[in-house]
């Protein structure tokens, strides 16, 4: 390591291929999410681990870009000693928020997450709430899910959506989506029956009871129930 720059944590590599041939429909695409834990866990393979911002930048450039994937592939993206699954002590009483974004675009922002995590750029969370990331190559669309600890706490949760939004520098009228794992594990799901975040105008709103919330908090998501094809993307 002499003459390296060193990580503030260790982060591993790892990718995990799903369905094989099977057809590419949405339909298909629900099936694979639905898979039972321990198959998902044995189907994940670390590539690497890295502790160096040296070495962190010599596996990304050997990796191939999520633009050259083929679909059903997702590639993880976590703390040493996390594995990327919804039943590890770290994620089990955590979740995720989701960014769907169409084809063309996640390579930049998977780049992007990346350095966010290792360099610490998630302002106003605590260092290690956030777990990892998932991006997730899927037919028609791409699925990128940032993972922490602590789903119960609201405010946290909602800190890090706006901390999201601004390494992504997401537009304002992004939606954005968040599922807590144990609903995961319940539904046997990963992006189905999520809840819905929608930026509302920048003024305060009145509630029927004449109470006010911030607007596009946390109060205001409604579920996202599934239908048919999937078009409710981060922006269109």
């Amino acid at each position: 390591m002499t003459g390296k720059t060193p990580l503030q944590t260790n982060f591993v590599f790892s990718y995990m291929r799903r369905g094989g041939n099977k057809p590419k429909t949405e339909e298909g695409e629900q099936k694979h999410e639905s898979q039972p834990a321990h198959p998902y866990e044995n189907a994940i393979k670390t590539i690497t681990s890295v502790d160096t911002v040296e070495d962190f930048w010599e596996t990304y450039d050997f990796l191939k870009r999520p633009s050259e994937l083929p679909t059903t592939t997702d590639y993880h993206f976590f703390r040493g000693g996390i594995k990327p699954t919804w039943e590890d002590p770290s994620n089990s009483k955590g979740g995720k928020w989701i960014v769907r974004l169409p084809k063309g675009l996640s390579s930049r922002y998977w780049e992007e997450i990346m350095l966010a995590l290792i360099g610490g750029q998630f302002f106003g969370v605590p260092d290690g709430e956030i777990c990892g990331a998932v991006l997730s190559i899927r037919y028609g669309e791409d699925i990128l899910g940032v993972w922490n600890k602590t789903a119960s706490d609201r405010d946290m949760v909602d800190r890090i959506r706006d901390a999201i939004k601004k390494v992504l520098q997401l537009p304002n009228h992004a939606n954005m989506e968040f599922k807590p794992h144990q609903n995961s594990i319940q539904d046997k799901s990963s992006f189905r029956n999520t809840q819905v975040w929608k930026p509302k105008s920048s003024e305060a709103r009145s509630s029927a009871h004449g109470e006010t919330r911030r607007s596009g908090s946390w109060g205001e998501r409604e579920e996202r129930k599934p239908k048919g094809r999937d078009t409710g993307r981060s922006w269109r």
